[in-house]
């Protein structure tokens, strides 16, 4: 009989969602070092992922059975909905640091798979028209070598997924550190729709992919942008959400 990973390969159908093909390769998992896995594999995304009631605004832990969070409710964000695939945590901030900061972009297709677990992710991304990253600098693109989160955003809707169309204007510094506020102000005019592609949004669905959320000053401010461009509905699915001061 074959092996699973062997069967796996044979059916070409398993590469048309999010990391396809990594798996059924035989490796060993991340986290807890099992041999052979996929490279997260599902005990520990079982344990270190567990969904959480969040608020569908801006994907913060609720408690039963609140429906939305008192800042949302009082102010409410420019995104219709936001998901998370899990807390900003160990061992997440781990291995999202060997993805984003040590040139290891081949992390973005079993990322991208945890991604898809989330709860409505798929709904969400199957009814949208665009899926789109938030735009590094060319700066930061030079640095870094990729975009986390153009990668991303190819590995879970290849065929919606454009990374030329909400577009960076000017590098800023690093929002790590900085409170909300400094970093809203941070971000004034950073974004922009490319203006010969404007009248593709017009009425659209948009998902913003992002892999880290902090404030949300980065995802707001891109909504905030593809609304005054026509769009009619903007969702964020993000990798992970910081849910403490300094958690980032």
């Amino acid at each position: 009989m074959r092996p699973a990973w062997l069967q796996g390969l044979l059916h070409t159908s398993v590469a048309t969602r999010a990391g396809g093909f990594w798996r059924w390769l035989p490796s060993r998992c991340a986290i807890c070092q099992s041999w052979p896995q996929s490279p997260l594999c599902e005990a520990c995304i079982g344990r270190f992922a567990q969904p959480q009631h969040r608020c569908p605004s801006c994907a913060l832990p609720l408690p039963h059975p609140a429906q939305r969070c008192g800042a949302c409710l009082k102010s409410p964000p420019p995104l219709d909905l936001c998901l998370t695939a899990t807390a900003y945590a160990w061992p997440w901030v781990d291995l999202i640091a060997r993805y984003k900061f040590q040139q290891q972009a081949g992390w973005a297709g079993p990322l991208a798979t945890l991604m898809l677990s989330t709860p409505w992710a798929e709904d969400t991304l199957d009814a949208a028209d665009w899926v789109l990253p938030i735009p590094l600098s060319a700066q930061r693109l030079a640095e870094r070598g990729f975009n986390q989160s153009w990668l991303l955003a190819r590995q879970l809707s290849p065929h919606k997924a454009d990374a030329h169309l909400l577009l960076r204007t000017r590098d800023t510094p690093s929002q790590r550190t900085l409170p909300r506020a400094e970093r809203l102000a941070n971000l004034v005019g950073a974004f922009a729709v490319e203006p010969l592609r404007a009248a593709q949004l017009r009425g659209k669905k948009v998902v913003l992919i992002d892999d880290v959320m902090t404030s949300g000053a980065s995802l707001h401010t891109a909504a905030r942008v593809l609304r005054e461009a026509g769009a009619a509905q903007v969702s964020a699915l993000v990798l992970a959400r910081t849910e403490a001061v300094g958690d980032a």
